[in-house]
């Protein structure tokens, strides 16, 4: 399975989209941020959106659409499923 997730560093703030096979792990490394880089930088540590996908391919060409949309967008897109910006992390099994 591979994960199209979206964090956020605050009630829509600044937002990061990517992929993964292992959703849980990478959100913890998001979270204790040992490698410097964007998400470090600005607090991106809130898992607010994700999707599942059977292919990577088709998770990676949602990503990269998902990418090029206008924050709007992806505002709705969070909110359409966690209207309150929840964090999602703590629902996923680890």
């Amino acid at each position: 399975m591979y994960y199209v997730y979206i964090l956020a560093s605050r009630y829509r703030g600044t937002l990061y989209v990517d992929v993964t096979n292992d959703l849980a792990r990478r959100i913890y490394e998001h979270r204790m941020g040992p490698v410097d880089g964007f998400t470090k930088k600005y607090g991106v540590k809130v898992l607010v959106y994700f999707e599942s996908h059977a292919d990577v391919e088709m998770a990676i060409r949602r990503e990269k659409l998902i990418k090029k949309w206008r924050r709007v967008m992806k505002f709705e897109t969070i909110e359409a499923l966690n209207p309150e910006w929840l964090d999602l992390y703590e629902t996923l099994n680890h």
